[in-house]
């Protein structure tokens, strides 16, 4: 194993290690001596990997949104109808669901508030996250529309925004109540109107 390879090992170490630390307590509740006590790493050493908290934030946000991304596309990759595609992601949000689901783990949820208040680049970072997985969405209802297994949609962006905007709040929802209703209902809603004819 090469000197490079094992710095790149131990920075995804410190990202994951720290994502579980923010995930429980907040970006601004973990400081660098707290994430390093973690990972067992010298207290001078988090600056040979990252110039600053700021700079940490923006790794593992980035990192973050690289790894949904690509479980969403690997959600999507097997075979079915693109209505399949878009079940097997809304059932995803469905297996995740109970004391440590999507909403305990999803940064969006645990960060966006803080840190589009904190930090201009990690916001950017996020938003910028959701609006790929957006036009993922969106390609998929148009891909639905022209096979005939999603009903059309005039402007599937707007569609697919307001659908990720529905599953998000119904896993806040599901999180507060203990509770997979709401997320059960956001299944039932979603269903319900890529189905309907115009």
């Amino acid at each position: 194993m090469t000197e490079h390879s094992k710095s790149d090992l131990k920075r995804l170490h410190i990202l994951e290690t720290g994502r579980a630390l923010v995930v429980r307590h907040g970006f601004g509740g973990v400081g660098i001596a707290r994430i390093l006590k973690e990972c067992g790493i010298p207290k001078g050493s988090f600056y040979y990997y990252f110039e600053s908290k700021e700079d940490f934030g923006k790794a593992l946000l980035d990192h973050y949104v690289e790894t949904y991304l690509a479980r969403f596309d690997t959600l999507i990759a097997g075979p079915g109808a693109a209505r399949d595609k878009l079940d097997r992601f809304w059932q995803a949000w469905l297996a995740q669901a109970g004391a440590e689901g999507i909403a305990s783990q999803c940064l969006v949820v645990k960060l966006g508030a803080e840190v589009a208040d904190l930090s201009d680049d990690m916001r950017l970072i996020l938003d910028t996250g959701i609006s790929e997985l957006v036009r993922r969405i969106a390609d998929l209802l148009r891909a639905g529309a022209e096979e005939g297994s999603i009903r059309r949609f005039d402007a599937p962006e707007a569609v697919a925004r307001m659908l990720y905007a529905k599953w998000l709040g119904a896993a806040i929802l599901a999180k507060l109540a203990r509770s997979q209703a709401p997320l059960q209902q956001a299944l039932a809603e979603t269903t319900d109107q890529l189905s309907r004819t115009s």
